[in-house]
């Protein structure tokens, strides 16, 4: 039986909610059943996970505890290798602040976790990418 760690699609889940992190991953396999899911509550936690391994897509909370997921957005659009990775920001309350540091991070797109639903993260999914 082949590694799932080196065949399947790897989401990153950056949320410190427990709640808001069940529900993200049922979601995530409901659209991917074969998907690896790797789960952390802070942005320091999310950059060595980064660091550790290959990530498909991030679904990334902008309210962290050691900072705001609309910064590590735009730090992440700034690195050479993670630039490519499609990040899908999600929150409560979306600001038309953090939209703009969004757009300017070349974010996906922004959900609200109460339209987090499997129809919603699929049209939210840049052009092209695939979680296969």
């Amino acid at each position: 039986m082949p590694d799932k760690t080196l065949t399947a699609p790897q989401c990153l889940i950056i949320e410190d909610s427990r709640f808001d992190q069940m529900m993200m991953t049922r979601v995530m396999q409901k659209i991917e059943k074969n998907i690896d899911i790797r789960v952390v509550s802070t942005l320091d936690a999310a950059r060595r996970a980064l660091l550790s391994g290959r990530v498909s897509l991030i679904l990334l909370d902008n309210n962290l505890p050691d900072g705001k997921g609309a910064n590590f957005a735009l730090e992440l659009a700034e690195h050479v290798t993670f630039s490519s990775i499609p990040v899908i920001l999600v929150s409560d309350w979306p600001s038309p602040f953090m939209f703009q540091k969004a757009k300017m991070a070349g974010v996906s797109n922004v959900v609200t976790k109460a339209d987090f639903t499997p129809e919603v993260i699929l049209s939210a999914m840049p052009e092209g990418a695939t979680m296969h």
